[in-house]
């Protein structure tokens, strides 16, 4: 057998690799991400720098009326209108629904009828339409059909601009909460409707205390989409004689033309703040009846700050000892 030539230079065996832990991981690389982020970017400048300096915005005049007397009691009636309406039409929903799912075929056809009718006539008819109600029924009463009544209500009386606002939004909500509430107790799995009546429990401590609870995390989000269009929906009301937010904008606008532009940025900014907050409260509903079905809970945004900031530290780190 030959020997080795010590001439011939060192041993060319390859070196044995690094540990995994020292071991630099790359990045998967993604051009095609940083392109859109730049984009998006560039077109986010452009808005804002549109925004700030374009002169047809007023916003001397926007910050002028942003807190006017005015402005705040249109806010105080919109945010009155919202709240009374998305409590009855909840409660309207819950009864609605419940009748739909009920085994009395009398229940069923009223439930189904009223949804029917008022996801199926505009809202804006169904406000005018209460606002002259009087021209109809002057007065109301409660007594024996086609015999003698028992109590007689004036109805010019009883339907104040308020009242009407309230009723129309309310009658039109609980057709579309209904819906929402029905489709989320349908969501409940059959067993749970099993183990309760196993259990012998009630019919009514079934539903309080076991379906509902579990249905609230399928109906929050819709229900919530359904009250941010209420609130939208409250700028309807000015066709009913209530100075609401858009009805204080628009009278406004009506006695001062030049500052039409700015009133209406002043609707839009407290429509986004009252959005806002529905959207807020809507995070910590989900994530409390999250508890048991998921896991882990989603993080709160404080979470997710802290999160990226120990993130970044251990990248730091991570960069300094390589």
């Amino acid at each position: 057998m030959p020997r080795p030539d010590p001439a011939a230079g060192t041993d060319s065996r390859p070196a044995p690799p690094k540990p995994l832990a020292a071991q630099r991981v790359v990045p998967l690389r993604r051009p095609f991400r940083w392109i859109i982020t730049a984009v998006v970017l560039v077109l986010v400048a452009q808005i804002t720098h549109g925004l700030v300096t374009n002169p047809f915005y007023q916003w001397d005049r926007f910050q002028y009326w942003l807190l006017r007397p005015t402005i705040l009691d249109g806010l105080v009636v919109t945010l009155e209108v919202a709240v009374y309406s998305a409590v009855l039409g909840l409660l309207g929903g819950v009864l609605l629904a419940l009748a739909r799912l009920s085994p009395n075929p009398v229940l069923r056809t009223v439930s189904w009828l009223y949804t029917w009718l008022f996801r199926s006539v505009p809202l804006i008819v169904v406000l005018l339409f209460l606002y002259n109600f009087s021209a109809l029924y002057r007065t109301l009463s409660i007594g024996v059909p086609f015999g003698p009544a028992f109590f007689t209500f004036d109805e010019s009386r009883l339907a104040t601009d308020m009242a009407v606002a309230v009723v129309g939004l309310s009658l039109n909500e609980a057709a579309y909460a209904s819906e929402v509430v029905r489709g989320g107790i349908l969501s409940v799995d059959q067993g749970q409707h099993e183990a309760a009546s196993a259990l012998g429990l009630p019919k009514r401590y079934q539903f309080a205390r076991i379906v509902f609870p579990q249905a609230l995390r399928s109906i929050t989000p819709n229900y919530v989409n359904q009250l941010i269009g209420l609130i939208k929906g409250t700028s309807l009301v000015f066709y009913v004689s209530l100075l609401d937010l858009f009805g204080s904008v628009q009278s406004m606008g009506s006695t001062y033309p030049g500052d039409i532009v700015p009133l209406l940025l002043v609707a839009t900014f407290w429509y986004l703040i009252l959005t806002s907050a529905v959207s807020v409260v809507q995070f910590y509903v989900e994530r409390h009846y999250s508890r048991g079905a998921l896991r882990t809970l989603p993080p709160t945004p404080l979470q997710k700050v802290r999160n990226g900031l120990d993130g970044l530290r251990a990248r730091a780190r991570r960069e300094t000892a390589i």
